[in-house]
């Protein structure tokens, strides 16, 4: 998984999505809804304070795509972040598999390609900002 720079090490993973994105707000709700979704930190993007992002975490960028920060202070985006907070979800032991085997440079960029496919399309569904 991708890094794009280390600050400070966080008790948990947060995860950095787009609330203000119909189909987003849903799938996430989704992951939070299960068991075990307190193992990690749901920030929405779109309605947070802006220190709650970090200083490497334009807005505008946190929410382009989905961007998760390790719980090493790591932050990965795009399907390398889906990845990892499928990793992270103890209720979701199916995801947390699917994770292990998806988890391989040549099957991450062509699933990267795949969610940059859907960000294009989702445009149509997001409100202006």
């Amino acid at each position: 998984m991708s890094a794009m720079s280390t600050p400070q090490p966080l008790a948990k993973p947060t995860v950095y999505f787009d609330g203000a994105c119909p189909v987003c707000r849903r799938e996430i709700a989704v992951y939070q809804r299960g068991a075990g979704a307190d193992a990690v930190c749901w920030v929405d993007a779109s309605a947070c304070a802006p220190d709650a992002l970090g200083h490497d975490l334009p807005r505008d960028q946190a929410l382009a795509r989905l961007h998760l920060r390790q719980a090493d202070g790591r932050l990965v985006q795009g399907a390398a972040a889906f990845l990892a907070m499928w990793a992270a979800l103890p209720q979701h032991p199916r995801l947390a598999r699917l994770a292990r085997v998806l988890d391989r440079p040549p099957l991450v960029r062509l699933l990267d390609l795949a969610y940059t496919a859907f960000l294009r399309v989702r445009r149509l569904w997001r409100p202006a900002r």
